[in-house]
């Protein structure tokens, strides 16, 4: 019996035949903006898996827009497999006919407009991952047939230059160029030679100068004006009961308020403490101005970034011991490397919008698809650790273990910080996560929690810390919970004598069981008490987009 031959390059073969489709567009590979339309009509194949560069903050925003004008009749079903869904853009394509499923990581402002569309059967919800569970299933069952990113700037043959924002472009690229599919990149503008090639020619299939800069959201730029006393109390607290015990030393800051006063107090309150030298020495965060003052004062030995942030530019550039720069001068970030080195990081301290009694959290509410980003890689134990460190082994020591267990284990740190009430009076803590009917209306196998419970080890709050890894139970865990989730309905559920017991047994620890005076807790500790602050501690190197300038 004769086998049919094999054929082992159908998708290089499918690669020429969607050039081909595009040579009668370009006989280079630049591409003049007002083609765009009819180049996707060209490369691009209904039910393709479609990867559009939407980050953190640098988003391919003209070719999402170019994207929603094909024509559906020609190009639908796409599925689209990408980090964040930011723009209005990025889900137009589905009300549009144009995209059916999507995998992605998080939603940000667009969640409530995805739960809508989810709920009508609009879009198809394949999963909502971490990044790194996306970037790898890039290489694995979700590589894209057509990539979308975005960049400085490219030269006529094609090599690109990311600039300071590299953020998801790496695994987009690599993932796509190296299984024949094709890459096409907008840049701000064309030059006769890129300052660095971060992309080489011949994994770039199309260039095409968009005729405005491409947009980046300076998402990690807080303002210390708006700092509170209670945020100040909790940064005292997470400094003077987690961070000098533990010698904590290498760690990641989730983005927000909170980690803003922690980072703040160090050259004043952790200084006090004798710290410097001791405690937040190496960091996988992105370049935030509430930094400088922790570098300006010899805190910071080293931040590796997941992105860039907008007027940090200058600063980074003249900073090249603490940041990772290139020949040029200018920071080459990577989101992919940046939550690896997190996930082996001794801790990682974040914020959430949700907490149950057992200490799963979850940004995902009510008729809002959040997503979550990196946190569920950077809030949990990272089990595949070998390397020791202080921190990871007194962790690991504290921890309660299966009863009999001999073999000794190390554990990171994981450290939700939060105050009891939100905006509004929402509680914070909960008897039940929204999640559980985010799962039945959207009909997801499991409820999207952020971070789970036994893999949380300090919960931050204005009451207290508790350490939840010493608890014996999960009883013991739930009146930890109570014991510092104050005045709601979760925290009035508290058994008196039990909360009492653990406060007894230092597994729940107040501002005065830490030597912490609230009375200290003012602005006034504060490094920086404003943005104008942030610059004069910089040299004026920092410089802030308009919106955050108010001199």
């Amino acid at each position: 019996m004769l086998l049919e031959e094999k054929i082992w390059d159908t998708l290089l073969r499918n690669k020429r035949s969607r050039l081909e489709r595009a040579s009668h567009i370009t006989s280079s590979k630049i591409v003049h903006h007002d083609d765009v339309v009819r180049l996707f009509e060209a490369v691009i194949e209904s039910g393709d898996k479609i990867c559009v560069e939407g980050n953190n903050q640098k988003h391919a925003d003209f070719l999402s827009e170019q994207l929603t004008l094909v024509d559906p009749k020609k190009i639908n079903g796409l599925h689209i497999v990408q980090s964040n869904i930011a723009l209005s853009t990025h889900l137009d394509i589905f009300e549009k006919g144009i995209a059916k499923k999507l995998d992605f990581c998080y939603s940000g402002e667009q969640g409530v407009r995805l739960g809508r569309l989810i709920k009508e059967n609009i879009v198809e919800v394949g999963a909502i991952h971490t990044y790194l569970e996306l970037y790898s299933r890039y290489f694995v069952d979700l590589t894209p047939r057509v990539s979308i990113i975005a960049a400085q700037s490219a030269d006529k043959y094609g090599n690109v230059y990311t600039g300071f924002n590299t953020e998801d472009t790496p695994p987009i690229v690599e993932a796509t160029a190296f299984k024949n599919g094709l890459v096409i990149v907008q840049v701000n503008e064309l030059v006769d030679e890129v300052p660095r090639i971060d992309i080489p020619s011949d994994w770039i299939s199309f260039v095409v100068k968009a005729p405005r800069t491409h947009y980046i959201e300076p998402i990690f730029t807080r303002d210390p004006a708006l700092i509170t006393e209670v945020q100040i109390l909790m940064a005292m607290m997470v400094i003077k009961g987690i961070y000098e015990p533990y010698g904590i030393n290498r760690l990641n800051h989730g983005i927000g308020f909170d980690t803003a006063a922690i980072e703040l107090i160090l050259p004043t309150y952790a200084e006090s403490l004798g710290l410097r030298g001791k405690i937040c020495e190496y960091m996988s965060v992105n370049p935030c101005p509430t930094l400088i003052p922790a570098i300006e004062s010899g805190f910071i030995k080293n931040i590796h970034c997941a992105g860039s942030e907008l007027g940090m530019e200058d600063y980074i550039t003249a900073r090249p011991d603490i940041f990772f720069n290139g020949p040029d001068g200018s920071m080459r970030s990577n989101r992919a490397f940046c939550q690896l080195a997190g996930h082996y990081a001794d801790l990682f301290i974040g914020s959430t919008l949700q907490i149950d009694v057992e200490g799963n959290s979850s940004t995902a509410t009510l008729n809002r698809i959040a997503g979550f980003g990196g946190a569920p890689n950077f809030g949990s134990d990272s089990r595949a650790r070998r390397h020791s460190s202080k921190a990871w082994l007194m962790a690991g020591r504290e921890s309660m273990r299966p009863e009999n267990a001999t073999m000794p284990r190390g554990r990171k740190l994981v450290v939700q910080i939060v105050e009891t009430f939100k905006e509004k009076m929402q509680p914070t803590f909960v008897e039940r996560l929204d999640a559980w009917q985010l799962m039945d209306d959207f009909k997801l196998d499991l409820p999207p929690v952020m971070v789970y419970g036994d893999d949380i080890t300090h919960l931050v709050t204005e009451e207290g810390i508790a350490h939840l890894h010493k608890c014996k139970n999960l009883l013991e865990r739930e009146q930890a919970i109570r014991g510092v989730a104050g005045y709601t309905p979760v925290g009035l559920a508290r058994n008196k004598n039990q909360v009492e017991s653990l406060i007894a047994r230092g597994i729940i620890q107040r501002p005065q069981e830490l030597g912490v005076d609230p009375r200290m807790a003012t602005r006034n500790l504060l490094a920086a008490r404003s943005i104008k602050d942030l610059v004069n501690w910089s040299d004026g190197l920092y410089k802030p987009p308009k919106r955050f300038r108010n001199w």
